[in-house]
């Protein structure tokens, strides 16, 4: 079980244990002497752009919870540290045969990027807080969370009319 080479491999762990076992396997390699068998250890994250009540706010958030990314050289002493490591259920593969992930997996895995989460949908009610139609009241009738924007329908001149305000303009009614 021995390779030349340090690859990417996936540990399970217990949910929202993944910065208290990426902390503890540091230290366990750091107490072993073995920093140049087990390199850099990761826990995927992103920044998600919550809005909540008109308001928004970039927050982390792990990518894969449950999982943290190992690069380390496979031998039996690396895999024991890491197995061992308290909240760590095992290595993702088959039965005890850690499986490294390819460069394209690792790329995807280690991206991030960033994504928007928004309290309203489609029903809901909601007042413009900003712009032109300041102070009116509509209901919302499309969700772009790519665009960052909502299609409200407006009462106008005594008909229902349709508005593209972003998510920030408006504020949920309860």
């Amino acid at each position: 079980m021995t390779e030349t080479q340090a690859q990417w491999y996936v540990v399970h762990t217990y949910s929202g244990y993944e910065n208290k076992v990426k902390t503890d396997l540091e230290k366990a390699v750091e107490n072993n002497g073995m920093l140049d068998l087990v390199q850099e250890t990761r826990v995927p994250m992103e920044d998600v752009v919550e809005i909540k009540n008109g308001k928004r706010r970039i927050v982390p958030r792990k990518i894969f919870p449950g999982y943290v990314l190992v690069k380390m050289i496979m031998t039996d002493e690396t895999w024991y540290v890491v197995r061992n490591t308290r909240g760590v259920t095992g290595f993702v593969g088959p039965g005890s045969k850690p499986i490294p992930l390819t460069e394209e997996e690792v790329e995807r895995m280690l991206a991030g990027g960033s994504s928007v989460k928004v309290d309203m949908e489609v029903g809901d009610q909601v007042k413009i807080l900003s712009g032109p139609l300041e102070d009116f009241i509509g209901t919302i009738d499309e969700v772009d969370v790519a665009a960052q924007k909502l299609r409200v329908h407006v009462e106008m001149f005594g008909r229902s009319t349709p508005v593209d305000v972003e998510f920030f303009q408006v504020e949920k009614l309860k």
